[in-house]
């Protein structure tokens, strides 16, 4: 049976923004586009190897099940929607077999959270557990879509409902990762760094994880050297993950190292999440590749707003703001994604919009959220101070 990613659960929701809304194909036969994946890639392999097998058996449940994971792996690790809409079709015919199968919830519910079906997905991953009390991976996803939705006394309850089951660093982890984001920034960031240390047989993944988390409290903590060692332990550890990337991107975007974002995102074009970073890099960097990278993803943006796909809005304000100097095109993107989801980066760039465009009206919502949380950003911070005195940005 596969090995699932769990102990990446908390991380993976900061992967959904992506180029294009999940496709699915109606048979199993059809391809829709050749990957550029690396033959020699053992995850791809696999995959493809277990679809020939699915051919020669398409009613076994477990083996659909297992593509569906991996399909969902692929597209959380390299930031293709495409996987997701795999993973989907792998398991439609499974609907009317599966209502006690907690495997099939757990599934249905990951590929609902990735497109911003949060309630749909709530409901999944809590018949999964109601089926499995014991159940690792619904419990994870539920803390961690309540983190997206800053819903932080659910992720806390989640997050106990952890520690008898889970890996004590994911428990843990999961705890810090809400202590953080409730006043608690100082103490959560020591806990976990101290408790990471000392441990012992840590899984990459969840190592991967720790780490990338520890970076971004480092960072709102103004230790960046610190930082910097995090991420650089993360990235050594040899987990594909996209979030990490992207997260490792900004703080080199933030500390003006244009030069190694664009040898960190080499190759990686095809993720519209890693591709701005791509195209802002360049930009600072007065890299000819600058134009024609915003001229893809002003393509992609424009195709999905077509289609009325809402999964990038957080990407596409970034793009607006920063790329196309549209500020009030930014503030309307970035309201409309606050509206689903209030993680530290959608309160970001709605607040900079909102200053941008002299509309510093349109941040409340983000301003109310980082004081009633007790968020600690000194970055943030400053930029709520603006918002709020008299006379601001107007």
């Amino acid at each position: 049976m596969l090995k699932t990613r769990t102990f990446s659960i908390l991380l993976a929701l900061a992967c959904t923004v992506a180029a294009a809304a999940p496709f699915t194909p109606f048979n199993d036969s059809d391809v829709v586009e050749r990957l550029p994946a690396s033959a020699s890639d053992p995850s791809v392999r696999r995959v493809d190897s277990l679809r020939k097998q699915l051919a020669a058996r398409p009613d076994d449940k477990a083996l659909r099940l297992e593509i569906a994971r991996r399909y969902f792996d692929l597209a959380m690790a390299q930031g293709d929607p495409r996987y997701v809409g795999y993973a989907s079709a792998a398991i439609a015919p499974l609907a009317a077999s599966s209502a006690n199968d907690a495997q099939y919830w757990v599934v249905k519910g990951m590929v609902q959270q990735y497109s911003h079906d949060f309630k749909g997905a709530l409901e999944s991953l809590a018949r999964a557990r109601d089926l499995d009390p014991q159940a690792v991976e619904a419990t994870a996803w539920r803390s961690a879509i309540h983190m997206v939705q800053a819903n932080y006394g659910e992720a806390l309850s989640e997050c106990t409902r952890l520690v008898p089951n889970a890996h004590p660093l994911h428990a843990l982890g999961c705890t810090a990762y809400v202590q953080a984001s409730t006043g608690q920034l100082r103490p959560a960031y020591e806990a976990l760094g101290k408790a990471l240390a000392t441990a012992e047989a840590v899984p990459p993944e969840l190592a991967m994880w720790i780490h990338t988390r520890l970076a971004e409290m480092a960072i709102r903590l103004q230790r960046s050297a610190e930082a910097e060692a995090h991420f650089k332990e993360a990235l050594a550890l040899g987990v594909t993950d996209q979030f990490l990337l992207g997260a490792y991107a900004d703080f080199l975007l933030q500390q003006k190292r244009p030069a190694e974002v664009l040898t960190l995102l080499a190759g990686w074009e095809r993720s519209d999440i890693l591709l701005l970073r791509l195209a802002l890099a360049a930009r600072a960097a007065n890299d000819p590749r600058a134009a024609d990278w915003a001229s893809q993803l002003r393509d992609r943006f424009a195709a999905a707003s077509l289609r009325g796909d809402r999964l990038h809005e957080q990407e596409a304000a970034r793009f607006e703001l920063d790329i196309e100097g549209n500020p009030k095109k930014a503030v309307d993107l970035a309201t409309r994604n606050y509206q689903d989801q209030k993680e530290p980066r959608d309160a970001e760039i709605l607040m900079r919009a909102a200053l941008a465009a002299k509309q510093p009206r349109a941040a409340t919502p983000a301003v109310a959220w980082l004081r009633a949380n007790k968020y600690e950003d000194p970055q943030l911070a400053a930029m709520a101070e603006q918002i709020t005195t008299p006379g601001a940005a107007r």
